[in-house]
């Protein structure tokens, strides 16, 4: 998929955009469902929330990656995470360590880019994405061979 998106959308100027979202759900059994902000109702609410990835650029924009966000609550109850089929090696991962993983990804499978952006994250800090990168913007979008 993601050859397909850099084949048809790829340019060296374009932007990878980094939001959470919150999904509403009324049951508490589905993996990381917990009280949290969603800026979908506008309020705290029961929901799941995604980490997304986004590729943008004059040509089209389209997701290339994503995370669900499981809240400590849950990566401490073991058993609760067993019952939702999550495995015991996934452990609790911020959504500031989630972006940076799916940017640094991004570089590793050769993504070309310019910048990264988001909301909500605080991705706004520089990031040390990986060798020959500047904070948050890596030298002509392209991780150095």
């Amino acid at each position: 998929m993601r050859q397909y998106v850099v084949d048809n959308l790829g340019d060296r100027d374009a932007v990878l955009v980094v939001d959470d979202t919150g999904f509403l759900k009324k049951r508490v059994r589905s993996a990381g469902v917990q009280r949290h902000y969603s800026g979908t109702a506008g309020r705290t609410e029961s929901c799941q929330v995604g980490v997304f990835l986004g590729y943008a650029t004059d040509r089209g924009r389209t997701l290339i990656d994503r995370r669900l966000y499981l809240p400590a609550s849950w990566t401490d109850d073991r058993e609760r995470c067993r019952r939702a089929g999550i495995g015991d090696e996934v452990a609790f991962e911020t959504k500031v360590a989630m972006a940076k993983a799916m940017v640094r990804r991004a570089i590793a499978d050769k993504i070309p880019f310019r910048w990264v952006t988001g909301c909500r994250l605080r991705v706004q800090q520089r990031l040390a994405v990986g060798a020959g990168a500047d904070g948050c913007l890596p030298r002509h979008g392209h991780h150095p061979a």
